[in-house]
């Protein structure tokens, strides 16, 4: 789908007065939407696989109830400065949101995206212990403000120039697909990033009393959608409770509903010491909330707040949209497990069918595809990713990419079986397309 004249000029006044941000290599200007499909500013209609990052998890530009509440409170009030004065809504809200997380957590901090949720974590891990140090994972994505980027080991032009990172050790993931140990298909991944952190970070790098935290996301984001195995996480809950460390668990991309639970770490049978999530919780509008456990106790006044977090009408739509959660809780639940084996059993069919997938994984509705050039080197296959998110665009389906040669398969849960079947015969169509010798 060629770009039109308006989209040329809009992209052209764009990249004239914009700072440079991440876009994607295909020209979508956003105009509406509604449910499953978005509109550029030229009238084509696009199938939406990306719930624009994770955020329409219910739907393109969220649920005639959540904008509802949302356009409600506007003609009430929009700011409250609810970190200088009280207000009711955030405080129902908070009550309300602790109810979705284990026993024992009762505390909770809003800011306005998931960069803001994760340094809020960050110093809250830090004060909470009165320790300096904090763990995150090779290929971790915590954000791009000046803490969470210390976590962040995803690409160098994140952190590039940005330095120095004082705090922030990183240990490798459980990436089984390229696992070095790893010597056929079946054996178990390694636990490479529990023994770094043993061995290395707590007995050479630091102190094991110097510790406050340990980042980790239940299914990694930006660097590629991997999944690790329920041991690995489990040992990680195991190191940290040894050692006097929290773990923080980030859910902003993975969290929600997105893999059929509300909280992604539930899939692996443990539970953090502070969570943290964005994107999905505010419906659409900006909002982070940080939960803590109450044992963990508070911080001084003054220590942390913001302007616009408990912001009333980003308040107003995460209520919204958190009250048809728990009312569709069990339907959520079972459409997103459902819909996600549906899926991968398509992709996986695909991979038998297209030497350039090198491996198909995720839970739920988290799902991402690693193309590869070749599946003994593994070397990755960033262009012909690039070229298929192209083609799908053209074909009229937005996806989004994620680690050097990723793409993930995120639709809103709520999205029809026909536009899933859709959505994949676009893809497996645009993969089809690549040269011979890229397949």
């Amino acid at each position: 789908m060629a770009a039109e004249g308006r989209i040329k000029e809009i992209i052209r006044r764009d990249r004239r007065i914009m700072i440079t941000t991440t876009r994607q290599k295909y020209p979508l200007v956003v105009s509406h939407g509604e449910g499953e499909y978005v509109y550029d500013v030229e009238g084509n209609r696009f199938l939406d696989f990306s719930s624009f990052i994770a955020v329409y998890n219910f739907g393109v530009n969220a649920r005639k109830e959540i904008r509802s509440a949302a356009k409600k409170q506007i003609d009430s009030m929009m700011h409250a400065a609810f970190y200088d004065y009280y207000a009711e809504s955030p405080v129902r809200f908070a009550e309300k949101l602790v109810g979705m997380f284990p026993s024992g957590f009762g505390r909770v901090f809003f800011s306005n995206s998931g960069t803001e949720a994760n340094e809020a974590a960050l110093k809250f891990s830090k004060i909470f212990t009165k320790r300096p140090y904090v763990i995150s994972f090779h290929n971790a994505f915590h954000g791009r403000t000046m803490g969470s980027l210390s976590l962040t080991y995803s690409l160098s032009v994140q952190r590039e120039h940005f330095g120095p990172f004082d705090s922030a050790l990183h240990a490798p993931y459980a990436y089984c697909y390229r696992c070095p140990l790893k010597k056929s298909e079946d054996d178990a991944c390694c636990l490479a990033g529990i023994d770094h952190i043993r061995k290395n970070i707590l007995s050479k790098e630091v102190g094991h009393g110097e510790v406050a935290s340990i980042f980790i996301e239940p299914i990694q984001g930006e660097g590629g959608y991997i999944v690790p195995p329920a041991e690995f996480v489990k040992e990680l809950r195991k190191l940290a409770s040894e050692n006097g460390i929290l773990l923080v668990s980030d859910e902003v991309q993975a969290g929600y509903m997105r893999t059929g639970s509300f909280l992604a770490l539930d899939n692996f049978g443990v539970e953090a010491d502070i969570y943290t999530m964005a994107k999905a919780i505010g419906g659409g509008l900006p909002m982070g909330a940080t939960v803590t456990r109450t044992s963990l106790g508070d911080i001084p006044p003054g220590a942390h707040a913001n302007t616009f977090g408990g912001n009333l009408v980003s308040i107003a739509a995460a209520e919204a949209s958190l009250d048809y959660v728990k009312r569709n809780y069990a339907s959520l639940r079972k459409v997103s497990l459902s819909k996600g084996r549906m899926i991968m059993t398509r992709l996986l069919e695909m991979k038998e069918r297209y030497e350039i997938i090198g491996d198909v994984r995720g839970i739920g509705m988290m799902i991402g595809i690693e193309l590869v050039k070749d599946r003994k080197s593994k070397e990755y296959a960033s262009k012909e990713r690039d070229a298929v998110l192209y083609e799908c665009f053209n074909k009229g389906l937005i996806l989004l990419p994620a680690g050097p040669s990723s793409i993930r398969i995120i639709p809103p849960i709520t999205i029809s079986i026909a536009n899933i079947k859709k959505g994949l015969d676009i893809l497996e169509g645009a993969i089809k397309a690549l040269p011979k010798r890229s397949r």
